[in-house]
This record gives C-alpha cells, sequence and structure tokens, in this order.
C-alpha cells in the first residue's frame, strides 16, 4: 500500500492533505490508468454483481438472506427514488435506477472498509462518468420522443410569461438543463465524499501521531480526542455515503423523467 501521509521530519507533524488523491500505477512500468481507485471500482462492480445474483437469480416465494436484502434494496429504490419522478415509468428504469443505487453505494463504503480506505467517488472521474451517462440518456429521450425543437419548447414554456421576462429566463433554464445539472450531479457526490474522506484521514492521523509516534503526557489527550472524533466522524461519513447515493439516484430518476416528459 502506498504512502499517503507526508513527514517532513521525524518529530513535525504534517497534516495529510491532497496527497490521499494521487496514485501511481498499481504495477511499476504499468499502465498509468491502472491504479488503486480503478481496482476498487472494479471490485465494488464484482460484489453489486454478486450480491444481485444471490438476491434475484433464483427468488424464492419467502424470501430468505440475500433475497431478503435484495428485495428491501429493490423496494426502496422503487418506492422512495423511481415512482416520485417517473410515475407509471417506474418499472422500466428500475435495473438501471437499482444499479446506480448500488454502485455509488459500495464506491462510497469502500472509504471506511479496512485496508482499502478510499471512497471511489472521492476521485471525480468515476462520479464524473457515471453522471454523463445519466445525461447522455436524458437528452437521448429528450431527442427521441420529442425532438430537438420539441424538447428545447417543453423545457422554456412558461405560460403567462411576458416577453421580458421570457428573454432573462429562458437562457437561465437552458443553462440548467444543459449545464448545471450535469456539474451539480458531480460535484454533490463527489465534493461530499472528498471532504469526509479528508477529514477522517486528519483526525486518524491526529489519534496516531500523539498516541503512538510522539507519545506525551500532553499530546496524549489531544490522541485520545483525534481517535473520538475518528470514530464518531466514520459513523457520520457512513449516513453521508448512503444519502450521496440515494441523492445520486434520485437525480439520476428526475433527470430520466425530464427527458420523457420534455420538462426541466
Amino acid at each position: 500500500m502506498r504512502t499517503t501521509i507526508l513527514i517532513t521530519s521525524p518529530d513535525q507533524w504534517t497534516a495529510p492533505g491532497l496527497e490521499l488523491f494521487e496514485f501511481s500505477p498499481i504495477f511499476l512500468g504499468g499502465p498509468e490508468w491502472l491504479t488503486k481507485p480503478v481496482l476498487i471500482a472494479l471490485l465494488s462492480s464484482v460484489i453489486v454483481i454478486a450480491v444481485c445474483w444471490a438476491a434475484y437469480a433464483k427468488p424464492k416465494i419467502v424470501p430468505r438472506g440475500w433475497q431478503s436484502v435484495g428485495e428491501y434494496a429493490y423496494t426502496f429504490v422503487r418506492d422512495q427514488i423511481a415512482r416520485p419522478s417517473l410515475g407509471k415509468d417506474a418499472d422500466r428504469w428500475m435495473g438501471l435506477l437499482l444499479t446506480i443505487f448500488l454502485t455509488v453505494l459500495v464506491w462510497n463504503l469502500m472509504g471506511v472498509v479496512p485496508f482499502i480506505q478510499f471512497p471511489v467517488a472521492a476521485h471525480i472521474d468515476f462520479p464524473l462518468a457515471l453522471a454523463l451517462s445519466v445525461y447522455g440518456i436524458k437528452l437521448h429521450l429528450g431527442v427521441k420522443h420529442h425532438g430537438v425543437r420539441g424538447y428545447i419548447r417543453g423545457i422554456v414554456h412558461l405560460p403567462g410569461l411576458p416577453g421580458w421576462a421570457f428573454a432573462l429566463y429562458a437562457p437561465i433554464i437552458l443553462a440548467e438543463v444543459f449545464i448545471t445539472s450535469l456539474f451539480t450531479h458531480v460535484i454533490r457526490l463527489f465534493a461530499n465524499m472528498f471532504a469526509g474522506h479528508l477529514l477522517v484521514a486528519f483526525f486518524s492521523y491526529v489519534g496516531f501521531w500523539f498516541l503512538f509516534e510522539q507519545l506525551t503526557p500532553l499530546g496524549a489527550g489531544v490522541g485520545v480526542i483525534g481517535v473520538v472524533v475518528t470514530i464518531a466522524l466514520t459513523a457520520f461519513e457512513m449516513f453521508i455515503q448512503f444519502l450521496q447515493a440515494f441523492l445520486f439516484a434520485m437525480l439520476a430518476a428526475m433527470f430520466i423523467a425530464s427527458g420523457l416528459h420534455g420538462s426541466h
């Protein structure tokens, strides 16, 4: 495992920084893209596929074990994410939305798994790729069902709006649909995972430094505080990891609905 904490001298404490998110290739002389986050993302995909296979491959009338977990996840995504945005079209998109939710959730939870301890979504390339996929589906559905002109007209249409107000409103809403929505979809997930990982690393290193590296009577108290805050932050971070998976999937459902219905 690569070292991510930089120490300028044996007696000087240095806070962890952006080096936490910089990774060299796994193998010396190997491809630049084959880094730790890529391996974690591949492992996450294997986990999601394995869980879904165990839950849905051979369903029983009375669910048990992984099938119970799978049905709970399916019901949650259907009732809390798909149906509020997609209505009667929810069932058609459940495969995609369930996959998005589970994938982002496992990505995020990797940040608290021992010896892995890196949330994939804290590397912006991964949420960007997923958000771009949803963005492409939204545009495809909008043009397919409404045509280019009809799709744009449905986005900017607001009955009773005066001409001068429409001239201000139209560029803003078009920018929101075609630019800002993609940006917020990516940044909401990335920023939360990035900041959470940095905070947990900071306080865990405080505890490690003052309790093990430079143990002193005064510093021991600071180290204990670091450990306690790390535990509390880790628990809170797990809640945020679930919440961000939910929000990412919910936004995906909303964007898909906007393409289907031709509205913003």
